[in-house]
């Protein structure tokens, strides 16, 4: 059933948009809101590619009784509170991201709409694509915001963009981001970051760059994830002039007991401390803004698993966040991909607007 049209209205320009996507985050740190995230980001064929009849029994008859209140627990531990700020920190770093983003598109002199949506929880996809369509926008630009394609992730907002589109008369063009994991912006913020921290903390023995995981099976049907996290990693020991020796390349976050990539980075932290290192620093080049996976997981969970296998010192250096030169780069990407559409703008429409 095709949704109801924008009405028509003489003289309006069509618009151009820009949707970052985030992957989402619970409403709180709660069982109940938990449950609901788990849920939806757990159905997803894209991030669990067992078969639905196998699968589904196992969500709902297991984990979904099981996980949610332990997960909440963790989410309670990152959780900001704080003044104004309040919220997980990914939906209040990605927040600013989007705002930031839009003053220095603006600062360019150019004048587009942007977005944030979240690819489970909310504002669902659909919801801000609805939105946008209400202001008339015609050319849509998705930017998910992974530095490195995945199936499990890139592909899954592709999917959810798509599935808004179902019941479209008039779809907008599009123009997806697929990743940049070597555009210069990003290696260049990245590699600050580490001059920074280590100008305050010192220079550990071993810098550890630690991604988030995916099972080993998706690398060997096709998917270059693997791959575009090694060049990332690559690069930006290249930009600091970090030794190889002395450098780490690590995944976390299993889920599971198959097999995923590796070197796993509690194991590899673990084992750094049982031969001696003493003092390290981790970084996760995978995510832009710090999230449950970067603060609970590194921060709390593997630093106490170094620290009790005889480490002394880890230093945990933030993802990029909002950083200027990050935004900078962010917006650099994003001008680079509006480009054509910024140098051919349209004349106001002649038939009925978009409609989602």
């Amino acid at each position: 059933m095709f949704k109801q049209a924008i009405p028509f209205e003489h003289g309006k320009p069509a618009r151009i948009g820009v949707m970052l996507v985030q992957l989402g985050t619970p409403q709180a740190p709660t069982s109940q809101a938990v449950r609901r995230y788990l849920k939806q980001f757990l159905s997803d064929p894209r991030v669990i590619e067992i078969p639905r009849l196998l699968w589904m029994p196992i969500l709902h008859g297991i984990i979904l009784r099981i996980r949610p209140a332990k997960t909440a627990k963790k989410y309670a531990s990152i959780w900001v509170n704080s003044g104004l700020e309040q919220g997980s920190p990914l939906r209040l770093y990605s927040e600013k991201q989007t705002k930031l983003l839009r003053g220095y598109l603006g600062k360019r002199g150019i004048d587009v709409e942007v977005a944030l949506a979240m690819r489970y929880g909310t504002p669902s996809i659909s919801t801000v694509m609805a939105q946008l369509a209400e202001k008339r926008v015609d050319r849509l630009l998705v930017v998910p915001l992974y530095p490195q394609y995945s199936a499990t992730t890139t592909a899954s907002v592709y999917d959810a963009v798509m599935d808004a589109l179902k019941s479209t008369r008039n779809v907008p063009e599009l123009r997806f981001i697929k990743h940049w994991h070597d555009h210069s912006g990003y290696i260049k913020a990245l590699a600050e970051s580490v001059r920074t921290h280590m100008a305050l903390n010192g220079e550990p023995e071993v810098l550890v760059m630690s991604f988030h995981g995916m099972p080993k099976r998706n690398l060997l049907l096709g998917d270059p994830y693997y791959c575009e996290c090694q060049k990332t990693a690559r690069l930006v020991a290249e930009r600091l002039g970090w030794p190889i020796d002395r450098l780490k390349v690590t995944f976390q976050s299993r889920f599971g007991k198959a097999q995923w990539l590796e070197p796993y980075t509690q194991n590899t932290l673990v084992d750094l401390a049982h031969n001696g290192i003493r003092h390290i620093a981790v970084m996760c080049p995978a995510f832009i803004s710090d999230c449950l996976e970067t603060l609970e997981e590194i921060n709390q969970e593997v630093r106490h698993a170094f620290m009790a296998a005889g480490g002394a010192k880890m230093d945990y250096i933030p993802c990029l966040n909002d950083d200027a030169k990050w935004i900078e780069a962010l917006t650099d990407i994003v001008q680079m991909h509006l480009s054509s559409w910024l140098e051919n703008k349209r004349p106001a429409p002649r038939g009925p607007g978009l409609s989602l």
